[in-house]
């Protein structure tokens, strides 16, 4: 239990500190956010992706004033779900009528709490870290009411910005070493990520969903993060880092990826069973995180590359696969079930391997019917026809804008 003077002192504190904030960088993002009346509008994406910098910068170009109030603070740390009302009557006694919570789906019936708010014709923002439990509990008493977004790590374009780069082979070569988390990116203290992947482990998975065994998923999340652009199967894993149950892996799975850690892509196929049964690819969701926590022997560019071509269409596209048939390829991009992108990933395209990514992307193309691929190298171009199908290769820094 929190008395309502505590609350409003945590919020006048967090204000205080709240809008000393550095706004940064003005956030592509920022233009897209989704803003309806009646509606929530709610933001998912990793910690420390610039979600409150991004609150500040809408605050100062839309509102003259808000109640920004994050529950993750240890000053809450008692906060239950009768002091909700006791946060209700604070927000009615400031008579502020715009609303940015960040984490406040670590209070259990917080969903029914916006509900009201929203009745009573509050603006309110909420942000978050975790994309499923937000969804779940939207669902069930929300649904309708709320608009959602992702908000990613700086894109290229941003990272480019933020540094003062030209748009080159050498900027993407940066930019897949250093990734996009913005603290990060300011200051290159890799104490930052390892710290980030710490706190996902611990508050975003360990705490919200009852792992005893941190060390285990420990020791799992660096192995995927290694394994960047690799097949992972659950069953071929059970008996690695003390875990007897594919079961256990498939759930760790989809802890980190609701955590905006990792992602897991399946093998394109129209039937779900067969592409619940084939091994997925997983990519890491930060270049920087590979960076500082992969216990890789080399530098791995051509991984980290296709790594980054994924995150890329990420950013666009919610349903994205991997080819594998007469052929391979890396990505089958789809938008409402529409074929939208077909594209293989070579860091450096030569006699020995030109033929195998050929084949492979063209396969992918004939099989799924589409008439222009793509082939992202690291700064190599060319163009080839075929049957009436069209072969583009492009350096990255071209197709990364």
């Amino acid at each position: 239990m929190v008395r309502q003077e505590e609350i409003g002192y945590v919020i006048d504190a967090q204000k205080t500190s709240f809008l000393k904030k550095d706004v940064g960088l003005i956030r592509d993002a920022l233009a897209d956010i989704p803003i309806a009346n009646s509606y929530a509008t709610i933001i998912t994406g990793i910690r420390r992706c610039g979600k409150s910098t991004l609150l500040l910068q809408l605050l100062n170009r839309d509102y003259k004033e808000a109640i920004y109030l994050n529950f993750d603070d240890i000053r809450l740390a008692g906060f239950e779900t009768q002091d909700l009302a006791r946060l209700l009557a604070e927000i009615q006694r400031r008579e502020i009528r715009v609303l940015f919570f960040d984490e406040i789906q670590n209070i259990e019936g917080w969903e029914i709490f916006v509900n009201q708010l929203l009745r009573e014709d509050y603006r309110v923002f909420i942000t978050g870290s975790n994309a499923s439990m937000l969804s779940m509990e939207l669902g069930t008493h929300l649904t309708g009411r709320h608009l959602a977004m992702e908000l990613f790590p700086f894109s290229y374009t941003e990272f480019m910005q933020f540094k003062g780069l030209e748009n080159n082979a050498e900027a993407v070569l940066a930019y897949l070493k250093q990734g996009g988390i913005p603290e990060f990116v300011k200051t290159d203290l890799s104490l930052i990520v390892t710290g980030l992947v710490d706190d996902i482990l611990l508050k975003d998975i360990a705490v919200r969903h009852a792992v005893k065994d941190v060390n285990s998923l420990r020791q799992l999340t660096v192995f995927l993060i290694s394994n960047t652009g690799n097949l992972i199967s659950a069953n071929k894993l059970v008996g690695m880092f003390d875990i007897k149950s594919s079961t256990t892996f498939l759930e760790y799975f989809s802890f980190l990826k609701d955590a905006y850690l990792l992602d897991f892509i399946p093998k394109y196929d129209p039937s779900l069973k067969v592409q619940a049964r084939n091994p997925k690819k997983v990519y890491t969701m930060d270049m920087g995180i590979y960076t500082e926590n992969a216990s890789a022997s080399t530098e791995n560019l051509g991984r980290r590359l296709e790594n980054l071509v994924f995150l890329h269409l990420r950013r666009t596209y919610k349903h994205i696969f991997y080819f594998q048939d007469k052929g391979e390829c890396d990505f089958v991009a789809l938008e409402k079930n529409q074929v939208k992108e077909v594209i293989q990933v070579c860091l450096t395209v030569t006699n020995e391997n030109f033929q195998r990514e050929y084949d492979g992307l063209l396969a992918a193309m004939r099989h799924l019917g589409v008439r222009e691929g793509k082939i992202v190298t690291l700064n190599q171009s060319d163009r080839f026809e075929e049957d009436g199908i069209r072969i583009h290769m492009l350096p990255a820094s071209e197709f990364l804008l």
